[in-house]
C-alpha cells in the first residue's frame, strides 16, 4: 500500500484545495499497524466560514444554483461512473485508513457509487403537487432545496456516508459542507478530487477536516447553515441538536443502536448462523445496525449456542489481507474501550475468537467475543459497545421476546427468525424501531430502503426517498386569480 495516492492535507473549498487557515495538521495512523503514514488539515472555525461562504454563493448566485435538477442528475450519474473506474484505489485507501478488510472496502465504494447514481436518478423526479381549493384559486405545493447543508459523518464508512448523506442533498439541490471524522477521511478527500473531475461546479461541496470539538462543532453552529445532518454518537447527538434548535433548522441524527435478532424455535439455523455471526463481525462490529443481541428461544438455546460458540473461536482478527473477515479496531481508544466491555461483563464468556499471530504488533486487533446467558439488563445488553461483541439472551415465547428486544434505549434495527407467517408480521409490527429484516439481515447497503431510528438512535430518515424529502422543505404558493 505504500504507492497509495494519498490526499494532501487541505481543505475543498470553494473550488479550490486549500490548507488549515491556522496551517496546523493531524498525523494519521492506520489501525493496521498504529503507524502514521500521512497528515490531514487541523481547521477550526475560520476554515468553517470559509467552506459556508462558498456553498452559499454557489447556492445563491453561482453556476450550481442555477443548475437544472436534470443535469445535476447527469453530474451524479458522472461521479457514480467515476468511483466505479476507481473502486480499488479508493478501496486500497480506505482499508489503510480504517483498518477493514479489503473486501469490505470494495464493497463499500460500489455502495458509495449506488449512492450517486440512485439520487442522481432521483435529482429531477421530486415532484410537487396542486391542491384544489376554493374557485378562484390555484394552488401548489413546492419542494425546494434548504440551502447550504452541514454533514458530519463518522468513521466506520467514510466512502459510504459520503454518498448517503452528502448525494441526497445535492440532488435537490443543495451546496454541502462536509466535516468528515478526523479518524478517516481520506477517501472522502479523494472523492472531492473525483467530484471536481466530473464538473462539479466550484462551493457545490465543500469538505473541510479537522475535530469534531473545533471543526465540527464551528460547522454544527454556524448561522448561516440551513440543515444538518449528523451520525455519531448520542452525547454528541444532543450537542447537534441543540446548536440546530439555536439556529433554528431542522437536523437529522443517526446516532446508533442495540439491535435485537430474534430466533424463534421453527428458524431455519443454517441459514440463521452465519448471518447472526457476520452481522455483528462485519467492520468489527463498528456498525450502528449491528446485530449486537441475539434473543434466542429457550427450546433451542443450547443449541444455538452450541453452533454459535463454534463459529466464534473461529474467527481471526488479522491485518486487512484479501481472507480477512475481521480487522482491527479504529483506534487504540476503541480498542481499550471495547476490551473493557469485555473483561467487565457481567455475564459468562461462552467463545472467543483469535488475533492472528502474524498481525502488526501495534494494530488495534480485538478477538472478537459471545457472552451467554446475559442479563437483558445487564450494562453489555443496554449499551452500545462498537465491537465484535455478542449477547445472547434466551426467551420464552413471543411476548417475552418482544418486551426484552424493545427494552432498551435505542431503537434502529432488528431481525425476526421465523417462518409462521402470523408471527412475522406481530412482531414486525411490535417491534419499536425504524427498519425491520424478517428472515434475513441487511440489504446490500439498502441505498433505497428508508433507514433511521427512534429514541436514542436519533431521528429523520437517510437512505431512499425519504433522504430526499428530509433535505427539501415544502413551499405553498396560494394563487387567487379571480
Amino acid at each position: 500500500m505504500t504507492s497509495l495516492a494519498i490526499p494532501k492535507p487541505l481543505n475543498l473549498i470553494g473550488g479550490d484545495w486549500v490548507p488549515a487557515l491556522s496551517g496546523a495538521e493531524l498525523e494519521v495512523r492506520s489501525p493496521i499497524d498504529g503507524e502514521v503514514f500521512t497528515t490531514i488539515a487541523d481547521s477550526g472555525p475560520a476554515d468553517i466560514d470559509a467552506a459556508v461562504a462558498a456553498a452559499r454563493a454557489a447556492f445563491q448566485t453561482g453556476d450550481w444554483g442555477r443548475m437544472p435538477a436534470a443535469e445535476r442528475g447527469r453530474l451524479m450519474l458522472r461521479l457514480s461512473l467515476r468511483i466505479l473506474e476507481d473502486v480499488e484505489p479508493l478501496a486500497q485507501l480506505e482499508t489503510r485508513d480504517n483498518g477493514k478488510p479489503i473486501k469490505q472496502s470494495r464493497a463499500d465504494m460500489v455502495a458509495a457509487a449506488r449512492y450517486f447514481e440512485f439520487y442522481g436518478g432521483g435529482a429531477d423526479k421530486v415532484h410537487g403537487e396542486v391542491i384544489p381549493f376554493m374557485a378562484g384559486y390555484n394552488v401548489q405545493v413546492l419542494r425546494e432545496p434548504h440551502g447550504v447543508t452541514g454533514h458530519i459523518i463518522p468513521w466506520n464508512y467514510p466512502a459510504q456516508m459520503f454518498g448517503r448523506s452528502v448525494a441526497a442533498a445535492l440532488a435537490m439541490g443543495n451546496a454541502a459542507v462536509l466535516k468528515p471524522a478526523e479518524d478517516a477521511c481520506l477517501t472522502s478527500l479523494r472523492l472531492g478530487e473525483l467530484a471536481q473531475e466530473v464538473g462539479f461546479p466550484p462551493g457545490a461541496i465543500n469538505i473541510v477536516t479537522g475535530r469534531g470539538d473545533t471543526a465540527g462543532k464551528a460547522l454544527s453552529e454556524h448561522p448561516d447553515v440551513d440543515f444538518m445532518s449528523f451520525t455519531g454518537s448520542p452525547e454528541v447527538g444532543v450537542m447537534i441538536q441543540i446548536a440546530a434548535a439555536r439556529n433554528h433548522i431542522n437536523c437529522t441524527l443517526e446516532l446508533g443502536g442495540k439491535s435485537p435478532q430474534i430466533v424463534f424455535d421453527d428458524a431455519d439455523l443454517e441459514a440463521v448462523m452465519p448471518v447472526l455471526v457476520n452481522a455483528i463481525i462485519q467492520n468489527g462490529g463498528q456498525t450502528c445496525s449491528a446485530g449486537s443481541r441475539v434473543l434466542i428461544q429457550r427450546g433451542i438455546y443450547d443449541q444455538v449456542m452450541a453452533q454459535l460458540a463454534e463459529r466464534f473461536g473461529a474467527v481471526t482478527a488479522s491485518a486487512s489481507g484479501e481472507d480477512a473477515v475481521l480487522g482491527p479496531l479504529i483506534s487504540a481508544k476503541q480498542k481499550k474501550r471495547v476490551e473493557t466491555y469485555i473483561t467487565q461483563a457481567d455475564a459468562p464468556l461462552v467463545a472467543c475468537g483469535k488475533i492472528d499471530p502474524d498481525a502488526p504488533k501495534g494494530g488495534y486487533y480485538v478477538a472478537p467475543a459471545l457472552f451467554g446467558p446475559v442479563d437483558p439488563k445487564s450494562k453489555i445488553a443496554q449499551e452500545e459497545v462498537f465491537g465484535p461483541v455478542l449477547c445472547a439472551i434466551p426467551f420464552a415465547d413471543e411476548a417475552e421476546a418482544i418486551q426484552i428486544a424493545n427494552d432498551t434505549d435505542y431503537g434502529l434495527v432488528a431481525g425476526i427468525w421465523t417462518h409462521d407467517g402470523g408471527r412475522q408480521m406481530r412482531v414486525a409490527k411490535a417491534m419499536r424501531c425504524g427498519q425491520v429484516f424478517i428472515n434475513g439481515y441487511g440489504a446490500g447497503g439498502g441505498i433505497e430502503l428508508p433507514f433511521g431510528g427512534i429514541r436514542k438512535s436519533g431521528h429523520g430518515r437517510e437512505k431512499g426517498f425519504a433522504a430526499l424529502f428530509e433535505f427539501s422543505q415544502i413551499k405553498t404558493i396560494i394563487n387567487n386569480h379571480g
